[in-house]
Formats: structure tokens, C-alpha cells, sequence
């Protein structure tokens, strides 16, 4: 535990940041940096682990002391020096400096760093407290046993109650800023909950949802409304937007040029080469053209981590073309690129009124990404299926479902048309 400021803060709330995901890149220590010392096999069982995780099949505390008895008879020092090439989140430095300024307490809360790694950064950060899971060490190196309250179910709300009890604080001067289900125990001991980037849990759950540069906080936090960004889009998310679209002419490329088959593989292929190119860009190699893109059409937090959102836009054109016949799985593409594409779009531009169930997601974006998806799937199936599968599809665009939406839009979709008469 660190206690940096003591009681210079004139203001008397206490700000709980998640760590992986918030202040550092997500996995991106246990996955991609430890991986340099336990090899690829290890590589490929710690990316098992994670997704039996993420599917809920693998409790976190079972996940992590897997990974961390993988890493036993490395030193500390190792470990560390690991630790420290991880990038901060973009405008994590500056949040701190302004919230400092304000005079708000801010408390680091991790479940998969180790608390030596949090204590440092919360020293860099200037926070005032800062938990992690406990390292078991002989000789100067792991034995691969790891303890602590942030292990356990709902342990990170111990530590909170630890805190709040410290600061002679209520559930009223709190605020939590989390990624995933795992913070979900935090939840009724903040007043305000604000989701970066969150699950589809935390969609839910949140009061907040913050996609972008982490400083979008600001604002909620000092409810000083001078502060919100405002609603061009950028650069990025142009290009990222048009790759989408452009993705439309897919169907068309099958029907006059190549079909299904050779279009799918090599969707496919470009697929495989894409996994490698990430692999390669958080190793600091760059991949001919592949990394180029990604540096240009990622969101910020993406750029630090492996962005998977292209695997699973790909995947979920090649399982349409594979899984439907014509032309059902080309009105489920079109659905996913002019849907999806345009959601993301005007809901960047004009949105406002944000789903109660999602807070990611608003009404402005699902209306056009409709409308867009049905004047597409028109070119392909009579109109009354065009509307019918294009709400469909619009909907598990705008629902917080565990799977993502370059799934789910174009599988659902073409099921309905599929049992549509």
C-alpha cells in the first residue's frame, strides 16, 4: 500500500482506477512481455487460460496462479524490467495531474499485477494508495505462489472497505473507473461508476462509458461540462470507418469476380496475416503495410494493445459466406459494413440518448445503422427481409452481449432470413 499525499487534498472524494485495461495496456504484461521469457508454448497456454476466462469458464484466481507458477524461477528483478516496458494508456499522466490539482484522492486497485508493479506506478502517478497480489519469493525468485485479498471473489471490495474506512469515507465520495466484471464487487460502495472501454458487463453496469482517451473522464468526474470533447470525428476513426464500408463491395467481388470460396480464404488468409502483424507491433517489429494500418485506423487504447476488432469483422464475413447461401450471406455482409459502419458514425457525430442497458451504445447510431443496413440488404432479399433482418441486426449491435458485434450482426441476421419464408 502506498500513502503519497497524506491529507493535503482539499476535496474529500476517493477515485478507484482498475489498472490492466485503464492505466496499462489490457494482458498486455502477462500475455505479450512475459511471453519473451517462458516461449511460444507458453505463449499459446497463457492465451487458453485467458479465454477460458473470459468465457467464464476459468475462475480469475485459478487463471492467475496458472500464470504466475509458469513464471516461477524467474527473479524479481526480471520480471520487473518486464513491467516496465509497458506504455502507459494515452493521457493517463495527464488525469492524474489534473485530478491531483483538484485535490481528489486516487487509489490503484489490480488483481493481475503484482504489488511492488502498482506501488511503482502509483508513485509515478502520485496516487495515494496502491494494491496488488502478493508474490511469493525465495532466493530473490518466484516460487509461482501468489496471495492476497484482490485474488479472492469480491476482493477488491475489501480493499475498497479498507480505504473508505481509513479516509472516514461513504459510498457517496467514491467514484470507480473499471474495465471488466471482475471490478463488478467495487460497484455498490461508488456512487459513480465509469466504464473505459468496459465488458458487456460493465456496459450494463455503469453509470458512464468511456471508448476513447481516458481524459474523457474528466468531465463526469468534475461535472464541469466545458471539459467534454467535442464530437468531430478523427482521423482514426475515419479510416477505420471506411475499411469497414468499404468492406460492402465484398459480396459484389464474389457474385462478378471471384465467389464465395476465393473470397473467403482469402479474407481468411489476410486474417492470419494480420494476427501476425499485431504480434509482431506489440514486440516492436513492424509488419509491410499491415502495421502501417493499424497505427493509423486504431483507437488510442489500441494502439497499445492487440486490437482484435479486425479478427473478428473478418471472421464474421467468412463464417456469413460459409455458413449461408447466397443471397442471404450477402445481405448479413451488408448488414455488418453499412449497419454497423454507420452506427458507429452517427452515433459518433449526433449521438445523445444512450441505451439504458448499454451505455456504449445510443439510439441516433441504431436508427442510421437501420436505415443504411436495410437500403443494403435491399440489393440483395425482398425489402419486407431487408427490415426485419436489419432490426435484427441492429440489435445485437446495440445489446451487451459477450461476444462482439462483428459476430453476432451478420450471424444473426442471416439466421432470421435463413428461417424468414
Amino acid at each position: 500500500m502506498v500513502d503519497g499525499k497524506g491529507t493535503r487534498h482539499g476535496i474529500n472524494r476517493l477515485i478507484i482506477f482498475d489498472v490492466e485495461g485503464v492505466l496499462i495496456p489490457k494482458r498486455r504484461y502477462l500475455l505479450f512481455e512475459t511471453a519473451r521469457k517462458i516461449g511460444f508454448w507458453g505463449f499459446i497456454k497463457i492465451i487458453m487460460m485467458g479465454v477460458l476466462y473470459e468465457i467464464g469458464l476459468l475462475p480469475l484466481e485459478s487463471t492467475l496462479r496458472r500464470i504466475f507458477m509458469m513464471l516461477r524461477g524467474l527473479t524479481v528483478d526480471e520480471i520487473f524490467h518486464l513491467y516496465e516496458k509497458i506504455p502507459l494508456m494515452p493521457s493517463v499522466k495527464e488525469v492524474f495531474e489534473r485530478l491531483n490539482r483538484a485535490g481528489y484522492k486516487t487509489a490503484l486497485i489490480s488483481s493481475g499485477l503484482p504489488t511492488l508493479f502498482v506501488e511503482d506506478l502509483a508513485s509515478r502517478l502520485k496516487a495515494d494508495y496502491a494494491f496488488g497480489l502478493e508474490l511469493e519469493v525465495a532466493n530473490n525468485h518466484l516460487t509461482g505462489e501468489i496471495e492476497g485479498d484482490v485474488l479472492k471473489p469480491g476482493g477488491k471490495a475489501i480493499v475498497l472497505k479498507k480505504i473508505l474506512e481509513k479516509e472516514g469515507l461513504s459510498s457517496q465520495d467514491c467514484i470507480v473507473v473499471a474495465d471488466d466484471r471482475n471490478n463488478l464487487p467495487m460497484f455498490p460502495f461508488c456512487k459513480l461508476r465509469i466504464g473505459y472501454n468496459p465488458d458487456f458487463i460493465l456496459s450494463a453496469k455503469s453509470d458512464f462509458v468511456v471508448k476513447n482517451d481516458l481524459s474523457e473522464i474528466l468531465p463526469i468526474i468534475t461535472e464541469d461540462t466545458s471539459q467534454v470533447p467535442t464530437s468531430a470525428i478523427s482521423k482514426s476513426e475515419r479510416l477505420r470507418e471506411a475499411i469497414h464500408i468499404s468492406s460492402f463491395s465484398l459480396p459484389f467481388i464474389c457474385i462478378y469476380l471471384l465467389g464465395n470460396y476465393l473470397v473467403s480464404s482469402l479474407v481468411f488468409i489476410l486474417t492470419l496475416l494480420y494476427v501476425i502483424s499485431e504480434v509482431a507491433r506489440l514486440w516492436g517489429m513492424n509488419f509491410p503495410v499491415l502495421s502501417t494500418i493499424t497505427w493509423r485506423a486504431a483507437n488510442k487504447p489500441e494502439l497499445y494493445e492487440f486490437a482484435t476488432a479486425p479478427i473478428f469483422f473478418a471472421l464474421g464475413i467468412v463464417l456469413s459466406l460459409i455458413i449461408f447461401p447466397a443471397p442471404i450471406s450477402y445481405a448479413s455482409i451488408a448488414i455488418l459494413t453499412l449497419g454497423d459502419g454507420f452506427a458507429s458514425i452517427f452515433g459518433r457525430k449526433f449521438g445523445s440518448a444512450t441505451f439504458p442497458f448499454n451505455k456504449g451504445k445510443n439510439l441516433e447510431g441504431s436508427i442510421f445503422g437501420f436505415l443504411f443496413a436495410s437500403v443494403g440488404a435491399m440489393l440483395f432479399v425482398n425489402p419486407v427481409k431487408a427490415l426485419v433482418s436489419a432490426a435484427v441486426g441492429m440489435l445485437m449491435e446495440c445489446l451487451p452481449l459477450p461476444t462482439s458485434d462483428n459476430l453476432t450482426v451478420p450471424l444473426a441476421s442471416g439466421l432470421v432470413l435463413t428461417v424468414i419464408p
